[in-house]
């Protein structure tokens, strides 16, 4: 019988597989390669795009500079809005700017002034960003504004250092910001507080305490939280403020983000001036060279103790036309002279009669009065050197023939004495070197006198003011936010009650003595209940003092990106990119 052979020999077969797995690997690597290409290419893609997006950020940012830098040295919105063509590191940028109309008055809804009204110069900026390397296209979109914010919306703002120590109960019941640092305790009993019921906001830090003596007072000093809540802080026993290596996160929890500083991105908020100086606006004009001045803006003036009214452009002496003691100079006059026991010198003092200048048919147009008192020679009664200051007297009614206040600036200390502004209440403001609040009890003939020989009685103002501060020197703090406003007589508790807005807006260059206070052997005071509160009028555009200042806000609104089918090149031409 036939019988098949057995195959015995099996390389053919393992050769066959070895190429079928050889051609499988090579089909896989083949894909991967592939794979890995378009990979490469969709990285490089997105690349190119990413390239091309910020070329364009960068145009928006260039243009939003360009707007704020033009603003910042000239005070006012380009005429030339910015646009050009840039060629950088493997991109080009092309940007364009639209003014949006006039300057309207309005709300601002973003930022960590939001809330707060305005007046906003609108921009809208468009920025094309392309590769050159594979000519991918960004086209971008972002409003920028250029706000002007009454200064007088904030119950506290510090162009400088804040330092508080109250030893009573201090609630500040609006807006807060300080340009510089905060340093906040107080010296009372546990059950007080210095409370914060508003936003704060501020430029440098937030510190607990002054980094010298006691800073672990058991009174507190507490924020509101974005529930409405008034929040320590003292957490879990320790003092949280900016020294915290957590600061950032631990205050965005504590507070809401209601308790901002430098961590949190804020800056300094500025006066739109020619000078970088704010303390410029009590200055003198000095004819042309001193643009910022309040004399500028001005209807009447007080020079060296003559008054002055503004007819059109020429200012007329009415001296003699004012009815007698509407206006008293002290170097003339040695009763309204007084001793200012903080000083320690007698006042060459500049008095007005704002119930005589009312009805003297002088009372200034724009409600604007300035006050400059430069004079150097000695009173005649006295041997020593004297300070030149303005007092308000009889001011309880302003009655203002408008009816839109008065706003007083001086470069001289200002001293109110008596109830100011209480009856039919009219916007008011003071800007000056310092005020000073003399009670209704005050009596020039005891005031070099101890100062518990000059006791206050009850006493009530309605009025905003720009003044200056004392600084801290060493371990004395200069007297800090609770005694902006200053004082000479023994108040012994009693009531001063104050409504308007505080603030600081440079260091005092005339009345700058040394703060003591009872425990001190010169002491020249003592200090009233200070019912203060911030006046919520001040939020109405409408019942803002005379020529209010404002401060100066930009700020980048609206971005988006939207599809590029039209180039910037359109827009400003096709001529060829610069560097």
């Amino acid at each position: 019988m036939f019988m098949p052979h057995k195959i015995r020999n099996n390389s053919g077969v393992a050769l066959f597989i070895a190429l079928m797995l050889v051609l499988m690997l090579s089909v896989i690597g083949i894909g991967i390669i592939r794979s890995s290409n378009d990979e490469i290419t969709i990285a490089g893609n997105e690349l190119q795009e990413m390239v091309a997006f910020y070329s364009a950020e960068a145009g928006l940012a260039q243009a939003s500079a360009a707007i704020q830098t033009h603003y910042e040295v000239n005070q006012l919105a380009p005429t030339d809005l910015p646009a050009g063509k840039k060629a950088m590191a493997n991109a080009t940028m092309v940007y364009v700017t639209t003014n949006d109309g006039a300057a309207v008055a309005k709300k601002l809804t973003t930022g960590s002034l939001s809330g707060l009204n305005a007046t906003v110069k609108s921009f809208t900026i468009e920025s094309i960003g392309t590769s050159l390397s594979e000519g991918s296209q960004v086209r971008l979109t972002q409003g920028f504004e250029a706000a002007q914010v009454p200064i007088f919306q904030f119950a506290v703002f510090y162009m400088g250092d804040l330092w508080a120590q109250p030893a009573f109960d201090m609630n500040i019941d609006g807006r807060v910001h300080v340009n510089g640092d905060m340093y906040l305790r107080h010296s009372g009993s546990s059950s007080m507080a210095l409370s914060f019921t508003d936003r704060v906001t501020c430029g440098g830090d937030i510190n607990h305490g002054f980094g010298y003596g006691d800073d672990n007072h058991a009174a507190d000093v507490k924020f509101r939280d974005g529930s409405g809540n008034m929040v320590s802080m003292k957490v879990d026993g320790n003092w949280l403020d900016a020294s915290d290596s957590d600061w950032f996160t631990k205050a965005s929890t504590t507070w809401g983000g209601r308790v901002r500083d430098q961590a949190f991105g804020e800056q300094s908020l500025n006066l739109p001036l020619t000078s970088d100086d704010p303390h410029k606006i009590i200055e003198r004009a000095n004819g042309s060279s001193n643009p910022d001045s309040y004399e500028n803006k001005a209807t009447l003036k007080i020079i060296d103790g003559v008054p002055y009214s503004k007819s059109g452009s020429s200012w007329i002496n009415i001296s003699g036309s004012l009815p007698s003691g509407t206006i008293i100079d002290g170097n003339a006059d040695p009763a309204v002279e007084f001793y200012d026991a903080h000083e320690k010198k007698w006042v060459r003092n500049t008095q007005v009669d704002v119930g005589l200048l009312k009805s003297s048919g002088y009372y200034p147009s724009n409600g604007v009065i300035y006050v400059s008192d430069q004079r150097t020679s000695y009173l005649p009664d006295h041997s020593s050197k004297p300070l030149n200051g303005l007092s308000m007297v009889n001011g309880d009614q302003i009655d203002s023939p408008s009816g839109k206040g008065l706003t007083l600036a001086s470069e001289n200390p200002v001293y109110f004495q008596g109830d100011f502004n209480t009856n039919n209440k009219e916007p008011v403001a003071a800007i000056c070197d310092a005020v000073t609040f003399l009670s209704n009890n005050w009596d020039p003939n005891d005031s070099d006198k101890a100062y518990y020989k000059r006791p206050a009685s009850a006493t009530t103002a309605n009025i905003s003011f720009i003044t200056g501060n004392l600084p801290a020197e060493g371990t004395n703090y200069g007297g800090g936010l609770e005694n902006l406003p200053r004082f000479l007589e023994d108040w012994n508790a009693k009531d001063f009650n104050l409504k308007g807005s505080f603030i600081q807006g440079w260091e005092s260059r005339q009345a700058k003595g040394t703060w003591r206070y009872i425990q001190s052997s010169d002491a020249y005071y003592s200090a009233p209940t200070r019912n203060w509160s911030f006046d919520t009028d001040l939020l109405d555009p409408t019942k803002l003092p005379p020529e209010t200042p404002q401060i100066q806000v930009f700020q980048r609104t609206g971005w988006q990106q939207l599809d590029a089918g039209i180039t910037a090149a359109d827009m400003i031409g096709t001529d060829s990119i610069t560097n």
